[in-house]
């Protein structure tokens, strides 16, 4: 719902299918709160490298569907949220995202944001740490004393299923390269093989297989697995019987990581902030390959 009484606003827009080249600053009407919505002044919106595949038959499309910032207003009927909150989010897929100045959506997402993360970073927290976390617990089951396989292990997604299946209690071997074997053992890795090597003949069998690369790397991984074991991607469709989800937002999952990252227990992925104005070049940069870390659009400061 926008405001027919005008403030403006800046918002990005994906005009035609294809890159970053696609992509426009516009100016548009301020959007008003919903009865169960919240209008939250944007400080920080992420960027997910293949999103602008996303929305080719809704276009144009506002991309961005991970926030921080802080709530201008709220609707009647809107319940958790006041005027003032520092909060995140994960937003739906199938709407528009929130690469503008202020955006309107579901009360019922909105979260108290960790302190401790800055704005931009605490932004870059909620599409891989959910995926990690449901990747695991929801559709993995990983238990205490069990042995997980993360492939990707210093990419986003698998540097929080690192730490998170480390604190879990479970034995944590991830796939790196040879030049990000420091950083996944820094995140929580027990062991660290190089997948250019046949890690099949590298480990012993192991409970769970989180996949977050896909191909040859998790056709492979049958090999590894346990009687009863279970195989997971967020990549791409396991072979024989695994389970390839996407991500959801959920509200309790998220107030419990951002209660780890208050803790100290989390450590925020590696950013790189760029002004609303550049999201031509931020998109860009984020579809560089062998780039680490999260690119962050800042509507306003992200501090």
């Amino acid at each position: 719902m926008t405001d027919p009484r005008g403030g403006m606003m800046r918002v990005v827009r994906l005009r035609a299918p294809g890159g970053p080249e696609q992509l426009a600053v516009e100016e548009a009407v301020r959007p008003r709160p919903g009865p169960t919505e919240a209008l939250v002044r944007v400080h920080a919106a992420a960027i997910t490298r293949d999103e602008l595949d996303w929305p080719v038959d809704r276009l144009p499309a506002i991309p961005s569907y991970e926030l921080s910032g802080v709530v201008e207003d709220v609707g009647s009927a809107a319940a958790g949220v006041a005027a003032g909150d520092e909060v995140f989010a994960l937003t739906p897929f199938d709407r528009d995202g929130v690469a503008a100045d202020y955006t309107a959506l579901p009360a019922e997402l909105l979260v108290p944001r960790p302190r401790a993360p800055s704005h931009a970073e605490s932004a870059a927290i909620p599409l891989p740490a959910l995926s990690a976390w449901q990747g695991l617990f929801d559709h993995g089951r990983l238990d205490a004393g069990e042995r997980v396989l993360i492939h990707g292990a210093a990419g986003g997604v698998g540097g929080f299923a690192l730490q998170f299946a480390r604190a879990a209690g479970a034995r944590v071997i991830g796939t790196a390269s040879a030049a990000n074997a420091g950083l996944a053992l820094e995140l929580g890795a027990h062991e660290v093989i190089d997948p250019a090597t046949g890690f099949e003949d590298a480990m012993d069998p192991v409970d769970v297989v989180f996949d977050t690369v896909g191909g040859e790397r998790l056709r492979r991984s049958l090999a590894v697995l346990r009687p009863g074991g279970r195989l997971v991607s967020v990549a791409e469709e396991p072979p024989d019987g695994g389970v390839f989800f996407v991500v959801a937002p959920n509200r309790d999952q998220l107030r419990a990581i951002a209660g780890l990252a208050d803790k100290g227990e989390l450590r925020p992925a590696a950013i790189e902030v760029y002004p609303l104005a550049s999201a031509r070049e931020a998109f860009a940069r984020s579809l560089e390959h062998r780039r680490h870390g999260k690119v962050v659009l800042a509507p306003a400061d992200a501090s």
